[in-house]
């Protein structure tokens, strides 16, 4: 039976083989009921690519036997490194999860399947790899199918720690199979690979996965000479598209090269011909897989292009949001031989390398690719280093970092601190911390204006700016802060942001996403006008990323271990009983005055997890239990905030669960502050075991008690965050620090 070839249906008498986008007969039924395969049914994939094969009487058997042969080799030819499998025998040391259900080897080999009809109550397939060592940058390629409906991710689950990072994933059903490609970096420890199938329930809906091969290099890279060519992709013309050429099966009387890897007429290369061109500037694109990492270095790749007056080469990057940057054209026309071009690529966040080609006319010759490959080294020593944006950051519990304010007028902001009260919020970052304050009672006029200027960072780079404020006393919040980018020479290029609504005593956060041709630097700007109208402005914890703000790291895509409750409740459950309190997802104020938060941490719009006093008798609790933490040998570090304000606040603790025993590993007993407050917990637990915040009401409604931005990670902590060493009130609770 072919390779890739899989029955995909129990009511009819064949099946099918799964080539590109179309199925192929593969197999049929003779009278004594034995399946015979027919001729035309081609091993491996080549999905999204028409070959460029002429169907004149040249193209025999023999040429077409041929040019498998040379496919065939090159894949045996290909290294292979610990952890690929094509399931021919057996699943190469692949086992299921058994704490979900199990994954199921095709009774002929070549493919391992997860059936919506088995899985039943356990929700999922989870089939793990062998433990792996592979220190250097290796490649993941993937061929799969989603058929029906379902999806299907995999996951990096590095050694002693608690969770799985997931590196790809795909929703999208398909009548063949598909490929994905998957870096992986280079690393010092041993992991293992996860893939988790989730089929949807009904007839017909399953995951299959035929080959997992791991590959030495990045996936960008690619010689062609594969069935499946690296995972690159065409972007679909009616008339102009990429083409395989190369190989013994070529029309004799092509003008196209041979091929470069091999230097001759038995390799590939791609290739886009003007031949069937209907429009003027029709465009044929070529798409390499999306990056899974970040990557920085040099690109290169050998092309050669045939009548150059009539065609346009350019090759572009295109982001997750399809941003296109135009990183090459060629600086000649006609090449007669394979030209080696080298291009400096910055992938911060996740990318495709578009190579497009288009044509003013059916003679506008033709363009070759071949042979592209990636070095993580720069090609050019111009070329500057990736950047670091990290030193425009800054949570100002040391001093004020790089950033620093016009003198004129006296100092507007100031650094300062506020202890735990019941009156004003302290700092963002611990709740005890520091901030910085602007406020006219440090100046020696009834206004002011005031510019607070960060670092200067280099131009064209797309940078990510999050930072978080808050209003306090203000009459009219015009002017009361706003956002703009400078150049070298002071002079703003734009305002970014200004306050449009007010959230009063809520640290609420702004992310900026903002582009400039020069060198610039960023100011804080606050203006009051007339010393009643205006109140306290407060800065906290600023942070610079490269790139856009809806594909870097964010509230909104936490990293693994991470909860802030954004999206969902994180899949933490609760035993929730009648006529008892439980935990309750919610945005903004509580019901019950003068206790509870009045916005969350994370946003200060956003959602957090609570206890409604009011729905409760006193000492009544609610507990809310994590998902299975698998432990480790090593230390854990759990980190969270806590919201415990109220005159009647109970008592806030956190379990580790581990079989039937519950170990206390924190507590906090009545009013803390006004303010959200870091908690660090160091603890040790080697077997699996889950963590448990358990809430409980205290004397009055006045009770609500809060908790958000749950971290799990590695330990130590480190960061001491909770220092406070009280239960309760302590003498100098209610003092403030200006």
């Amino acid at each position: 039976m072919s390779r890739y070839c899989r029955k995909t249906s129990t009511t009819t008498p064949s099946s099918h083989c799964l080539f590109g986008t179309a199925r192929v007969k593969a197999w049929r039924v003779n009278a004594t009921g034995a399946e015979l395969p027919y001729a035309n049914c081609v091993s491996g994939p080549s999905s999204l690519f028409h070959y460029s094969i002429p169907a004149t009487s040249a193209m025999s058997l023999l040429h077409f036997s041929t040019f498998l042969a040379v496919a065939l080799l090159a894949r045996a030819q290909t290294q292979l490194l610990q952890g690929s499998c094509s399931f021919e025998a057996d699943s190469c040391g692949y086992t299921s999860d058994p704490a979900y259900a199990e994954w199921t080897i095709n009774e002929e080999g070549r493919f391992i399947t997860a059936e919506s009809l088995t899985f039943a109550e356990k929700g999922k397939y989870v089939l793990v790899s062998p433990e792996l060592e592979l220190r250097d940058w290796s490649c993941v390629r993937l061929v799969y199918q989603i058929s029906g409906s379902g999806s299907l991710q995999l996951h990096l689950r590095p050694e002693g720690e608690n969770f799985d990072y997931t590196l790809w994933t795909a929703e999208k059903p398909s009548d063949s199979w598909l490929i994905a490609s998957v870096d992986l970096r280079n690393t010092s420890g041993a992991y293992q690979l996860l893939f988790e199938a989730k089929p949807s329930r009904g007839m017909g809906n399953s995951v299959a996965l035929f080959e997992i091969h791991i590959i030495p290099g990045y996936c960008i890279e690619c010689s062609f000479e594969e069935q499946h060519l690296c995972g690159y992709s065409n972007q679909w013309n009616p008339n102009v598209n990429w083409y395989v050429g190369g190989s013994l099966a070529r029309d004799p009387q092509s003008n196209l090269p041979d091929d470069h890897t091999m230097n001759n007429e038995r390799g590939h290369y791609m290739y886009v011909d003007s031949v069937y061109v209907k429009r003027f500037q029709e465009v044929a694109k070529l798409v390499s897989p999306m990056t899974t990492t970040s990557m920085a270095g040099c690109l290169s790749f050998y092309y050669q292009r045939d009548q150059a007056v009539g065609n346009f080469f350019s090759v572009f990057t295109k982001d997750q949001l399809g941003h296109y940057d135009e990183i090459w054209r060629p600086d000649v026309y006609a090449t007669t031989n394979w030209k080696l071009v080298q291009v400096d690529i910055k992938a911060p966040h996740p990318l495709e390398v578009v190579f497009e080609v288009a044509f003013n006319s059916p003679r506008g010759g033709y363009v070759a690719l071949d042979d592209i490959s990636f070095s993580p080294e720069f090609c050019h020593t111009e070329t500057e280093p990736a950047f670091d944006p990290s030193v425009a950051n800054c949570d100002f519990e040391e001093d004020l970092c790089q950033y620093y304010q016009e003198q004129a007028g006296g100092s507007v902001w100031n650094r300062v601190s506020v202890k735990p009260n019941v009156y004003r919020i302290g700092d963002h970052t611990t709740g005890t911390g520091s901030f910085l304050l602007a406020n006219t009672r440090y100046t020696s006029r009834p206004g002011y204006v005031s510019r607070l200027f960060g670092p200067s960072l280099p131009g064209n780079h797309k940078y990510c700016l999050r930072f978080y404020y808050a209003l306090h006393g203000f009459m009219k919040i015009d002017n009361a802060l706003a956002l703009y980018v400078y150049d070298e020479n002071n002079i703003a290029q734009e305002k970014l942001w200004t306050v449009s609504e007010r959230y009063k005593d809520a640290w609420t956060q702004v992310e900026v996403t903002y582009l400039k041709p020069m060198p610039t630097k960023v100011a804080f700007v606050s203006i009051c006008r007339n010393f009643w109208d205006c109140g306290l402005v407060s800065l906290d914890d600023i942070s610079v990323t490269l790139g856009d703000c809806r594909v870097t790291a964010g509230p909104l895509n936490p990293p693994p271990g991470h909860c802030n409750f954004e999206t969902g409740d994180c899949d933490y459950t609760q035993k929730k009983k009648a006529k008892k309190g439980h935990w309750l997802r919610i945005r903004g104020q509580t019901p019950t005055s003068y206790t509870g938060p009045k916005g969350d941490h994370t946003l200060g719009v956003g959602y957090y997890m609570y206890i409604e006093a009011s729905y409760m008798l006193p000492k009544q609790s609610a507990q809310l239990k994590s998902t299975e933490l698998r432990g480790s040998a090593g230390p854990q570090c759990l980190i969270f905030f806590y919201h415990m304000y109220g005159s009647g606040t109970g008592t806030l603790n956190v379990l580790l669960h581990k079989g039937d025993r519950d170990r206390l590993l924190w507590t906090r007993q009545g009013e803390q502050s006004v303010s959200w407050m870091k908690a660090t917990v160091d603890y040790e637990c080697y077997t699996r075991h889950w963590i448990i915040f358990e809430a409980a009401r205290g004397s009055s409604i006045r009770s609500d008690i809060a908790i958000d931005d749950i971290v799990f990670k590695k330990g130590p902590c480190k960061d001491p965050g909770d220092s406070i060493q009280y239960s309760g009130f302590s003498e100098n609770l209610n003092e403030i620090e200006y």
